[in-house]
């Protein structure tokens, strides 16, 4: 009894002594370096927004494309910064949603807005349906990454990635515009592309990440010759050349699922 007293009494003793402590004091806040890009990226989106709406389309095309660069650049500051917070992610998935879903619905829209209503109202009221749903899957496929974010692997995006799907849409249309194309032209494959990209986001087709790729390893010397090729072609042709490339991984993964379903049906033949 004596003992049983004596331990009672022992850990109040522990309870009193702790309640005593002061408690740590959490710090709120937000850190300032990350968000300022993921702000940047927001300011870009929307500034696509505004010159799509008033017909500068290349200058639209281009203001996604940085925001591209701004969304991938708050991230790697983060880590390297040690500021990666849950409020800068959700702050980031915003952005996107603004930036890499509104942005180029509504680009692709105006766009093809005038030419679509000489087809006649049906397809004038498809248009912004059709716009619509490339911005519900973009929605979308940001929810499913953070609903699932630490639990898949990182080498493979499940589904095109938003950003990659609105620099194919901003690509296309800054690409028409240069080369001097009528939208009355490429006014329905905009949208098909648009619809296309779409469904590619909410797909389970894995897309190459590209985060275990080391850029700090040593290369052959031809491969380093890559790199001032790839910018004297840019330079040549900026949107055609981005538009390309994101055109090509956008269909990498389609095309891998046929070469997998093709070999799948050689073996059991």
């Amino acid at each position: 009894m004596e003992r049983h007293l004596k331990s009672i009494k022992s850990s109040a003793d522990e309870r009193g002594s702790a309640s005593s402590r002061p408690m740590p004091v959490r710090r709120r806040g937000a850190f300032l370096l990350p968000n300022l890009f993921t702000t940047a990226s927001l300011f870009s989106g929307f500034y696509s927004i505004i010159s799509g709406m008033n017909g500068h389309f290349a200058l639209a095309g281009i203001a996604i494309f940085v925001s591209l660069v701004l969304d991938g650049l708050d991230g790697r500051v983060a880590r390297l910064t040690d500021t990666a917070t849950a409020f800068g992610a959700q702050y980031d998935s915003l952005s996107d949603l603004v930036a890499f879903g509104l942005a180029p619905a509504l680009l692709v829209y105006t766009f093809c807005q005038r030419a679509l209503e000489t087809y006649g109202p049906v397809w004038s009221k498809a248009s912004w349906l059709l716009v619509f749903f490339y911005a519900t899957t973009t929605a979308l496929r940001l929810a499913r990454f953070n609903a699932r974010a630490g639990t898949v692997g990182k080498r493979y995006f499940q589904g095109l990635p938003c950003p990659s799907a609105a620099a194919l849409i901003a690509g296309l249309v800054w690409f028409c515009v240069s080369q001097g194309y009528s939208a009355r032209v490429y006014a329905i494959p905009a949208l098909v592309a648009t619809v296309l990209a779409g469904l590619l986001m909410v797909s389970n087709l894995g897309y190459y990440s590209f985060k275990e790729l080391r850029l700090d390893r040593r290369l052959a010397f031809p491969t380093v010759l890559l790199v001032p090729l790839l910018f004297i072609l840019v330079t040549l042709s900026p949107s055609g050349v981005l538009f390309g490339v994101f055109l090509i991984y956008a269909v990498s993964a389609p095309l891998w699922w046929l070469v997998r379903l093709y070999r799948r049906y050689r073996r059991r033949r």
